[in-house]
């Protein structure tokens, strides 16, 4: 099994890259994120690989880190999810941020992958939501702040601030942490336009 290669960029395709390792091209499926990373024709790359071995192939998936890869395995743990929705998955989402909407239990950002519909989106985010941690940092005061908001045990001026945020565009994930690091550095009693302004300087950073 291949878990490493490193060579020369020989050329690209629209969902691939042929890398030269020593003479020999290596075909490597890779998510279009991965792609727009890598170096122009002719210049050094290294990629994690995940080897998938079936009767009638051998294919190649490239990631830029190890981590990136184990979302690729993980994601596929999970049924309807195969290699090309979960490089279309990292496409859209990149691991830290799949790592957040997973944990704070964002289908609508999870959703947004192509072939990936809400019904889709709820089983990943239900299933792995315990596992999200582990994989990436994950800041354990947004996931208790989205468990909260879920079960609509927030105080009013939280919950209103976070859908604030959400109503100007911004996802749910991203609302939810800025409002969390918003409502820490005011303390208890702080009100919802204060905690919108805090959580707007935080989404500016």
């Amino acid at each position: 099994m291949i878990g490493k290669l490193k060579g020369i960029i020989d050329s690209y395709g629209e969902d691939h890259v042929i890398l030269d390792v020593q003479g020999v091209g290596y075909v490597v499926q890779c998510s279009a994120r991965t792609l727009q990373r890598l170096p122009k024709p002719g210049e050094a790359a290294a990629l994690s690989i995940e080897t998938h071995v079936r009767e009638d192939a051998i294919r190649l998936y490239g990631f830029l880190s190890d981590g990136e890869r184990d979302w690729f395995r993980l994601m596929q743990m999970v049924q309807g999810v195969g290699a090309k929705v979960a490089l279309a998955i990292l496409s859209t989402l990149e691991p830290g941020a799949l790592a957040t909407a997973i944990a704070t239990n964002d289908k609508a950002a999870v959703a947004r992958a192509p072939g990936v519909g809400p019904k889709l989106a709820q089983r990943l985010c239900a299933e792995l939501k315990d596992k999200a941690p582990a994989f990436d940092h994950v800041d354990p005061g947004v996931v208790q702040l989205a468990g909260a908001l879920a079960e609509r045990r927030l105080p009013q001026p939280v919950a209103d601030a976070v859908s604030a945020l959400a109503n100007l565009g911004y996802p749910q994930a991203q609302a939810v942490a800025a409002v969390a690091a918003a409502a820490q550095a005011a303390g208890e009693g702080a009100g919802t336009a204060q905690l919108i302004k805090l959580g707007l300087k935080e989404l500016s950073r």
